[in-house]
């Protein structure tokens, strides 16, 4: 029997990062939210752990055997093994959380075979700060490093979006370690539209230092039409939202004329 698991690409409607923390990490308050694409996995019983990777940015997983998705399959306590075939949709070092979400997949892939321990939610933290949030996929407001989750009013369910990346691949820790240590507030309270609309990405200025075209891709978007538009956790991925999928289309095929060598990925939020 296969079992087949879309691993949702992950954005941030809102990033607000208060402070950096002793440990090293940084307070972050966040507001998750997840589109109906990504990458896809499909799974079967095995003798051993098999894990084979196709699609367009495969080749950027350079140790398949060594990522977070390898390390996901070990995390979870099961019978025999698990042989994993994943289409890699999703750029890497994007702001997409494409492994944390990649690694929520096969957790759920793990449920749906041989079942979960209590402690689940322990033990995706350590694979990353976004596994857990990913596991689920649905809109849920993140504190602490993100892994400490609240429910919120998912109001925003069914938005059509559209995801664009430059493709430069933006690492995460310069990203931070760029953020110039001013705390802006917290994060409002209220249902995800609100919270979206009102919240911000701290990160945004800091990742274009780091990565000019992100600056370029935000100005594209928000000519668009979109009611919302903002980078992705620390980029250099951004989204834009629209009220109905014909303005989505029309951005996509704008975009997608415009800037063809920028990668893109249309969808709704969960």
């Amino acid at each position: 029997m296969t079992f087949s698991e879309t691993a949702y690409a992950k954005i941030n409607l809102a990033l607000h990062v208060r402070r950096r923390r002793e440990d090293g990490y940084h307070e972050l308050e966040t507001l998750f939210a997840f589109v109906d694409r990504g990458d896809v996995l499909s799974a079967a019983s095995a003798e051993q752990d098999i894990l084979t990777v196709a699609g367009e940015f495969a080749a950027q997983l350079t140790d398949p055997f060594d990522n977070i998705i390898s390390k996901a399959m070990s995390a979870l306590p099961r019978s025999g093994g698990l042989a994993i075939a994943m289409e890699k949709n999703l750029p890497v070092a994007a702001g997409l959380g494409g492994g944390s979400a990649d690694a929520g997949a096969v957790f759920r892939i793990i449920r749906e075979m041989h079942g979960v321990p209590d402690d689940w939610r322990e033990r995706a933290a350590k694979l990353g700060a976004d596994v857990p949030a990913c596991v689920e996929s649905i809109t849920c407001i993140g504190r602490g490093t993100g892994t400490e989750l609240e429910a919120t009013e998912s109001d925003l369910a069914g938005t059509p979006v559209l995801l664009v990346n430059p493709r430069v691949p933006l690492a995460t820790g310069p990203v931070f370690k760029a953020w110039d240590g001013i705390d802006r507030g917290p994060m409002p309270d209220g249902p995800a539209s609100f919270i979206a609309a009102q919240g911000r990405n701290d990160l945004e200025a800091p990742a274009i230092q780091l990565c000019p075209p992100i600056a370029e891709v935000l100005e594209a978007l928000r000519g668009t039409g979109a009611f919302l538009s903002r980078m992705s956790g620390s980029g250099a991925t951004c989204f834009a939202l629209y009220h109905s999928e014909n303005d989505l289309n029309e951005a996509a095929r704008e975009i997608a004329s415009t800037y063809p060598d920028w990668w893109q990925m249309s969808g709704k939020l969960r």
